[in-house]
Parts: C-alpha cells; sequence; structure tokens
C-alpha cells in the first residue's frame, strides 16, 4: 500500500471519529484491539492488518464503500497544490509535550512519498529519541534548535537546514525562550 494512501487511510479515521465526538478508547473497545494500536493508526505509525482496518469503519459506523470511495482520488489530481494554512491538520507524531506538528501535504513522486510537516517545539520541550523510515529535510523558520544524535549534537539557526537519514536516532531540543518553527519533509523510499 502506497504512504500517500495510508495516510488518507489514518486522516479519514481521525476525522471521522472526532466528527462522531468519539474517544480513541471508545473505537478500540468497539473494534476489540487496543488504544495505542489506534493512536499508531491514526498517526500513519503503523499499517493495521485488513481485518483491523474493517473493525476499525464498523466502529466508526461507517459503510465501508464510502470509506473507500475517494481514497487515492487526488492521485492523478492537477500538479499544482495549494494549501491553505488554515487546512494544516495537527497530529501527534509520538508521545511528546510541546512537539506540534502540522502536516502540510503528502504526495507520492514516482518511487517516493513526500510528506511536508510544519513543526513548532516549544521552549522547555522533552521527549525520547526518535527514528522514521524516511530521509528528512529540515529548515529552521525561525528560533533554534539543538538536534541531538547519538554521536553528536548540531545547533541549527534561522535559516539553516539539514538533510539526514532519519533511522539515524536523533532529537531536537528548543533550549531557547522562543518557539523553534521548521519545516520538514519526509522523503520515504519504496521498498
Amino acid at each position: 500500500m502506497e504512504h500517500e494512501v495510508v495516510v488518507q487511510i489514518s486522516n479519514k479515521i481521525k476525522s471521522i471519529r472526532k466528527e462522531k465526538n468519539l474517544t480513541l478508547q471508545d473505537i478500540a473497545d468497539r473494534a476489540g484491539v487496543t488504544k495505542g494500536l489506534i493512536s499508531q493508526i491514526e498517526n500513519s505509525r503503523t499499517i493495521p492488518s485488513l481485518l483491523v482496518l474493517i473493525q476499525i469503519i464498523k466502529a466508526l459506523e461507517v459503510d465501508l464503500d464510502l470509506f473507500f470511495n475517494d481514497l487515492g482520488a487526488h492521485a492523478n489530481a492537477v500538479p499544482i497544490l495549494v494549501q491553505r494554512k488554515a487546512d494544516y491538520e495537527r497530529f501527534e507524531k509520538e508521545p511528546s509535550t510541546g512537539y506540534e506538528y502540522f502536516r502540510i501535504f503528502t504526495k507520492k513522486v514516482k518511487q517516493s512519498t513526500i510528506d511536508i510537516v510544519l513543526l513548532e517545539i516549544q521552549p522547555g520541550s522533552s521527549r525520547d529519541f526518535v527514528q522514521t523510515e524516511a530521509f528528512e529535510y529540515k529548515y529552521i523558520i525561525s528560533g533554534s534548535v539543538k538536534y541531538q544524535f547519538i554521536d553528536q549534537e548540531i545547533m541549527l539557526y534561522t535559516g539553516d537546514s539539514m538533510l539526514f537519514d532519519g533511522r539515524l536516532p536523533h532529537n531536537p531540543i528548543n533550549e531557547g525562550t522562543e518557539v523553534v518553527t521548521m519545516l520538514v519533509v519526509y522523503f520515504f523510499e519504496e521498498k
């Protein structure tokens, strides 16, 4: 399954759940899975089996045909995409405090999927090291951030950028007093 479609499915599950004012636990109980699994699926951190996906769709009380009807519909869309700031979708990538991710758009390009995200890191924020199955490009829009890797630390300031293999354990830390805003582009390779 293409990453773009996985993100569409994840977003659709989350959107329907919120639209119906259901909690992660509500869906987990109805689908017979854990709350953590629902959270991972909604945040595109894991791909559910077909059986689990069907259980979740049934838990949302949505017709299967309607759920899948428009998935992948914009795969052949016009090559110019405008995404308004008001339409950026906030999501949680991993358990953390003070890290706010906003998905700008996800698009399959030839043999890769590109996921473009706006990340805001509050002063004093913290989380554990993370890894991503993608190459990551970071552009610092405002503020300064210390990027920790296992064997080194790199300071980035407004206007700086960096590209690295996201499989390297990493952690951006805001040691300043202002919010750090960065553009993050994930390049997922097809296997």
